[in-house]
């Protein structure tokens, strides 16, 4: 809702028609999931093994990059609230807009991917409360103690709570009305951005800075468990290696991490439905609701319907995951249904990295063009050239919409491809022998083609 999305080539001018994409991604699954069946007898993931990395571990980890990292987090923390305070109102040109909805939020998640939990380092939040702590400790000569003990049940819902605050201020408060764009402010950004500093530092003083940032800071929770699908760990301050995919076993197993992962593929769906499959729908429940209001009643009623199909988006994808999780149910497991979600929430982190990387790639190859020249160079839009790159353009030809497609159906179909592995392994694990764990990923197979059918649908409807 914030960018226009509208990068793909147009579907005549594709080299193989979109449906022979929608067979050749569902023939790609169920060939994964027959040589899953007959190669991958036991489970893989359940005992994998950390090695350290000694030699990069000390040259990654230790004080100097430590301090180094939380400064920069720091720094860029405070860039966003002065540039979102002083800069100009145009979010096209204010440094806050692109940094956080694109470089803080997808680039970030991207480097999670493959180097791990590097948010953690420059994480502001937890640096500058460790600062504190670290002040606190020199002037009692002891830590400070949190007052109060993290609820086991509250799990990760906090942080859950965080993200559809998010989400909603990225793809609900700002508004199309006909010809009118009204983009969340940069201003709003700030004002957003200060907010959810004061609930984080209330959070780390009453719980501590360390579980605080593992269950219930948003961003902290996003990233890690994106990380957790990565083959680098930081363990004991070492930085050490492990197989793709195995952090991430047992991570949903924590009240909130199925809605966790659930909203965060909802939220991507939603960004493409309401460019595409909604569009019309959102636009009668929109005038339903205006009623023929003025301006102001504009604004409210637009608001009220994105908020209105995110909510719906949301049950869709939850109704489809749970139709999954009760046919597994059926194949003689132990578990009931909720402990069954939770067991295999984690498989579907790929995909919310999946529908992630597919529906922004092209606006991080442009958007970060604008964010390393003109916007970096110029963070306030007043006419600055802090480091001579304000001049910089955003050069439209870096990659072909042809390019752009291949990337965003390959994304598509590694991650569920990754995700069915995930499952497959998994259920050797729950269930009692290989042919009812087999069975019962028969509609693990059906969730993957369900959601790489929804993806590619969402691409495709988006480009008509």
């Amino acid at each position: 809702m914030l960018f226009a999305h509208g990068l793909l080539a147009p579907k005549e001018d594709l080299p193989i028609p979109e449906e022979a994409f929608a067979w050749a991604a569902a023939t790609v699954l169920i060939l994964s999931f027959i040589g899953l069946s007959v190669s991958w007898l036991e489970p893989r993931f359940e005992s994998w093994k950390w090695s350290p990395a000694a030699a990069f571990s000390r040259i990654a980890i230790n004080p100097a990059t430590g301090i180094l990292a939380g400064a920069i987090g720091i720094f860029l923390l405070g860039v966003v609230v002065w540039s979102g305070f002083y800069g100009t109102a145009n979010s096209a040109a204010n440094f806050n807009v692109t940094f956080v909805f694109i470089t803080f939020w997808v680039c970030v998640a991207i480097v999670s991917i493959f180097l791990g939990d590097v948010f953690r380092a420059f994480n502001p939040w937890r640096a500058i409360a460790r600062v504190i702590g670290a002040v606190f400790n020199l002037v009692a000569g002891r830590s400070a103690p949190a007052p109060l003990s993290y609820p086991d049940r509250l799990g990760r819902w906090p942080a859950v709570a965080g993200l559809v605050a998010f989400l909603w201020l990225e793809l609900a408060y700002g508004v199309e009305i006909g010809q009118s764009v009204i983009l969340i402010s940069p201003e709003s950004i700030a004002v957003a951005t200060l907010i959810y500093t004061a609930v984080t530092f209330l959070g780390m003083t009453l719980f501590g800075v360390e579980k605080w940032c593992e269950r219930g800071e948003t961003f902290s929770v996003y990233f890690n468990m994106l990380s957790r699908i990565s083959p680098l760990e930081v363990r004991e301050r070492q930085l050490g290696r492990r197989p793709w995919f195995s952090g991430a076993v047992g991570w949903g197993l924590v009240p909130g991490s199925v809605a966790f992962v659930l909203l965060a593929i909802a939220g991507t769906t939603f960004d493409g439905a309401s460019e595409g499959v909604f569009a019309d729908w959102i636009d009668d429940v929109y005038s339903f609701i205006n009623g023929g209001g003025g301006a102001e009643g504009d604004v409210f009623a637009r608001r009220a319907t994105s908020s209105l199909f995110m909510v719906l988006t949301f049950g869709l994808v939850l109704g489809v995951f749970w139709a999954g999780i009760k046919g597994m149910g059926t194949q003689g497991s132990k578990l009931t249904t909720t402990n069954l979600a939770r067991t295999f929430a984690h498989c579907f982190i790929p995909i919310a990295f999946a529908y992630t990387l597919a529906h922004y790639f092209s606006l991080v190859v442009f958007q970060e063009q604008a964010q390393f020249t003109y916007l970096l160079s110029d963070p306030l839009g007043n006419g600055s050239d802090y480091f001579g790159t304000a001049s910089g353009t955003v050069d439209l030809r870096a990659i072909t919409s042809e390019e752009v497609w291949y990337v965003q159906v390959g994304s598509l179909v590694i991650g569920h491809v990754a995700a069915l592995a995930m499952g497959h392994d998994k259920a050797l694990s729950v269930y009692e022998n290989l042919r009812r764990a087999t069975q019962s990923q028969y509609w693990m197979l059906a969730l993957m083609v369900s959601f790489t059918v929804l993806g590619l649908a969402l691409l495709s409807a988006a480009n008509e």
